[in-house]
């Protein structure tokens, strides 16, 4: 099936949306950090760790992290979880370089690799992870209903499924101030400080183009998992996905 979000691109209709996401995002990899903290007012690192918490229990040992960007939540998993491994998937080097950097740093090296990978046709073998995540990139998937299915293949039985996606709210007054924020501001601060404004009024459209809600878990469901629940965060602006193989 072909969902609204599969249709808007970074750049042009000429090019499919995977090579323009990749590049949009190695074009926006030196600034993406800091820009990515102030447009959440830092608050992505809280809903970071409430999708980390989720797994606590069930202690995956060998985990994925698909879209892994510039590798923040696979370090906070890491430091949390403790798994004997972690590898951040992406269609984007310049991102995982960043990344690279940041785990050579945190003296994680042992624990996370990174690998390029086209989230629908990944690399691995079947029953391979414990836990897949997918922070903040799930709206960017070329396929959706490929990419789930390519995650749930390479889960365990009973592994689990952890996706963090920004939402648009749908009470007021955060609606109205979101719909404000997100036409006004993060354009404006998206080419300020990473000087590709087309990668921060893609980020709006694709976000209030994803579906949500219920409607996000049952495309889940669809591709296999059960138990999907889901949980909105900060009135509307985040919503977080679980479920099981």
């Amino acid at each position: 099936m072909n969902y609204p979000q599969e249709n808007i691109k970074p750049y042009n209709n000429s090019e499919s949306k995977a090579v323009q996401v990749e590049k949009m995002f190695d074009n926006i990899a030196p600034a993406y950090d800091k820009l990515n903290h102030a447009l959440s007012w830092n608050i992505d690192k809280y809903w970071r760790r409430k999708a980390i918490n989720l797994l606590k229990s069930f202690h995956p040992q060998h985990m994925m992290d698909v879209a892994t960007g510039t590798g923040d939540f696979a370090i906070q998993a890491c430091r949390t979880l403790r798994p004997k491994e972690l590898i951040g998937t992406d269609i984007s080097e310049g991102m995982m370089n960043i990344g690279r950097e940041k785990v050579r740093q945190a003296g994680l090296e042992q624990l996370i690799s990174f690998a390029k990978e086209d989230c629908t046709a990944l690399s691995f073998t079947d029953n391979r992870f414990d836990a897949v995540t997918v922070a903040f990139g799930v709206r960017n998937f070329e396929d959706l209903d490929k990419g789930l299915r390519e995650i749930y293949r390479v889960l365990v039985p009973n592994g689990h499924l952890v996706i963090l996606e920004l939402s648009t709210p749908d009470r007021f007054p955060m609606k109205q101030l979101y719909t404000l924020y997100s036409r006004f501001v993060i354009p404006t601060l998206g080419k300020l400080l990473s000087k590709d404004r087309n990668a921060y009024v893609y980020l709006p459209r694709s976000i209030k183009a994803f579906p949500q809600g219920e409607t996000m878990a049952g495309i889940i469901r669809k591709a296999g998992f059960g138990q999907v629940i889901f949980r909105r965060l900060t009135l509307g602006v985040c919503t977080l996905y679980f479920a099981t193989k």
